[in-house]
């Protein structure tokens, strides 16, 4: 039994002796953690329960050149409860009184809210949801309802924030307005401005703490942001909404009509390369238009007969003929090799000057022309093409332009034909936005500006950055060369044998070319044969404020195919409607003319308006205000819409008083 018991008590030494030292084990490695690797373990704990977060910052608008906006960024909120810093007693009295401002703002039943409020409560949830997508002014409501008025940690309102970008003008531009996404590695991607000038609209982040609560969430602590976010800057566009609006449906109808693949339009103002107008429209499978590439600064293509204004340029240039020399069109078909260069004209148009040749496109006299005059040395014809930066990209902000292509002798796809076939516009390849470049410096008397779509960056009212006028080419020909070939320009919508005839109209004059360009035309069997039909020009043709290119892409052959048909009646409208609404047109009345500050004439023109005149006067361009004065004061009834000046008037000038009982204007 002694032995026995010794062993027991052994065993029992041990044992206290093991739990003695375990014991001082887990001490010695509490005051290890606590006095000696205490900082690391509290930081470690806190990373795990709080995190810094990022805050994106607004992103600047995209501002028309009235001010109108193209692109902003507009906070939304959402509203979460949470129900656990937030006493009983604080809310037994509040939930009543927030429950029923809950309900006038945001639609739901006061019990609903009651309801949702109650079950967090008994639950201890630390982030139920009460509202999603709040704007701004209903946020700043919510933060006034009773219990939330206290704040983060006595009401419990936890309040996210987020950004998202609107366009206001919806589908209108969208294309060229276009996005920009980041993703988890920070690389940028996008298209149209917002991606070609994202370092400016982006901004910078900011930061704010959080802290980590059930289920993963993360609820913000306190109100303020640890590093405020700083907002993107704005961007002055060159886009005029008006005459964006006025292209926009212009080509939307003409596509609808001919039930086209795609088209864009693009107008230009001629002496600063501002781009006022860019549209872009194809179709979708169930045959509506929608804004889905940038086909007027990505889509290179040979450009057909417009390409003709460039080789009329370089001939004359050369003095390869001059505007009176005579060529023959052979009937309209002329063999050159094994090919044959036809005119749309069945017979041709027999012996015709160069200048007529061009009113008329032939294209038999112009592959002659440049052909014959060139044969001996075609480098040097592709030389004075490239003089004039036809070879060039414009060198756009605006990513994803297409390339020019100009072959040069040698160049592969080069042969005996290709001189022939690129004097009318085959062989070659143009963007809508390069031709039209080219346009417009001939417009400009040969000197070629770089289109531009941004005039400045601005923060408020400073400026930040100008963007100015930039000229790619001083002469890209002599102005002996550009004046004939403005006039030549002017003939084809103005002369009965020019091709764009149809458009004439004697009320304004336009100067441009047509151009009806085959597609995939090597295979006729392919469903995939077509037409590009094509006008380029400007207006008014003597003064040139705006150039303008319309380009349609395979129209119903059913229907139509010319480039005079089918684009030409849209250039029209846009010339039209610009024409009409802008101060190239003197369209105010004797009395507007008269005096030059209307508010100081007013009693003298409504006296002069009452003993003289029954009839409705002009009060285009009046501000709204003073039209609404003048024509009720003569007995009308007026209807307004939209505020500003007034652009147009429901009852023409001339009409009678007695016949006209309301008139309706619209403001711009």
């Amino acid at each position: 039994m002694a032995v026995s018991d010794k062993k027991i008590l052994t065993r029992l030494y041990l044992v206290a002796g093991s739990l003695f030292l375990f014991s001082c084990a887990v001490v010695f490695k509490l005051v290890s953690i606590q006095m000696v690797h205490g900082d690391k373990y509290r930081d470690l704990a806190e990373k795990r329960t709080t995190k810094m977060f990022t805050i994106a910052p607004n992103r600047g608008n995209l501002i028309s050149d009235d001010g109108s906006l193209l692109a902003t960024s507009v906070s939304r909120y959402t509203i979460r409860f949470d129900a656990v810093t937030v006493k009983a007693e604080d809310f037994q009295e509040n939930i009543k009184p927030l429950s029923e401002a809950l309900s006038k703002l945001l639609g739901k039943p006061a019990s609903h809210y009651q309801q949702l409020l109650r079950k967090a409560k008994t639950n201890k949830n630390r982030y139920t949801l009460i509202a999603r997508n709040l704007d701004y002014s209903e946020y700043m409501e919510v933060k006034k309802f009773p219990l939330f008025n206290k704040g983060p940690y006595k009401g419990g309102l936890i309040v996210e924030q987020k950004t998202v970008r609107e366009h206001p003008l919806g589908k209108i531009a969208e294309r060229s307005v276009g996005y920009e996404n980041v993703d988890e590695n920070g690389y940028y991607s996008g298209v149209g401005l917002e991606r070609a000038f994202g370092a400016y609209l982006r901004g910078i982040e900011g930061k704010r703490l959080k802290q980590k609560i059930a289920k993963g969430q993360w609820k913000p602590i306190g109100w303020d942001n640890i590093v405020e976010p700083k907002d993107g800057y704005d961007l002055i566009s060159t886009i005029d909404i008006n005459i964006q609006d006025i292209a926009h449906h212009a080509l939307l109808g003409q596509l609808e009509k001919y039930k086209a693949d795609h088209g864009c339009v693009i107008v230009m103002e001629r002496e600063t390369g501002e781009v006022k107008a860019i549209s872009n429209l194809g179709i979708t499978k169930e045959g509506k238009y929608y804004e889905r590439l940038n086909y007027a600064i990505g889509e290179s293509h040979e450009p057909g007969s417009t390409f003709k204004l460039m080789s009329m340029v370089a001939a004359l240039e050369d003095k390869v003929i001059d505007t009176s020399s005579v060529l023959d069109t052979e009937k309209g078909r002329w063999r050159i090799y094994d090919r044959t260069v036809r005119d749309s004209k069945h017979g041709g148009y027999g012996k015709i000057s160069a200048a007529k040749a061009f009113e008329v496109s032939s294209n038999t006299a112009f592959a002659k022309m440049i052909h014959n005059g060139y044969k001996e040395k075609p480098s040097r014809f592709v030389n004075r093409l490239m003089s004039m930066n036809l070879h060039q990209e414009l060198g756009l902000p605006i990513k994803g332009e297409g390339t020019p292509v100009i072959r040069y002798p040698g160049d592969k796809g080069w042969s005996g034909i290709s001189l022939a076939w690129m004097s009318h516009g085959y062989e070659v390849s143009m963007t809508p936005l390069q031709t039209l470049t080219f346009y417009n410096a001939i417009a400009n008397d040969g000197i070629m500006i770089k289109p531009r779509m941004i005039k400045e960056v601005k923060e408020w009212n400073k400026t930040i950055q100008k963007f100015e006028k930039e000229v790619i080419n001083p002469a890209v020909c002599s102005r002996e060369t550009a004046k004939h070939v403005q006039q030549m320009l002017k003939n084809v919508v103005e002369k009965k044998h020019g091709t764009g005839h149809r458009m004439y109209s004697p009320n304004f004059s336009m100067a441009g070319k047509t151009g009806t360009a085959q597609k995939n035309y090597r295979d006729k069997s392919s469903d995939k044969f077509g037409y590009i039909s094509t006008f380029a020009g400007y207006f008014p043709a003597d003064d040139p404020k705006y150039s303008c290119i319309v380009v349609i892409h395979e129209p119903d052959k059913s229907v139509g195919y010319y480039g005079a048909d089918v684009s030409g009646p849209v250039f029209k409208s846009i010339a039209q409607k610009i024409y009409a609404t802008s101060p190239m047109v003197d369209e105010v009345d004797m009395f507007q003319a008269e005096y030059e500050n209307l508010e100081q004439a007013y009693q003298k023109y409504y006296a002069e308006a009452q003993k003289k005149y029954n009839k409705v006067p002009n009060v285009k361009g009046m501000s709204g205000m003073d039209a609404v004065s003048i024509l009720e004061n003569l007995g009308l009834q007026v209807e307004i819409k939209g505020n500003g000046k007034v652009k147009k008037q429901s009852v023409a000038q001339g009409t009678d008083i007695k016949k006209a009982q309301k008139i309706v204007l619209e403001l711009s």
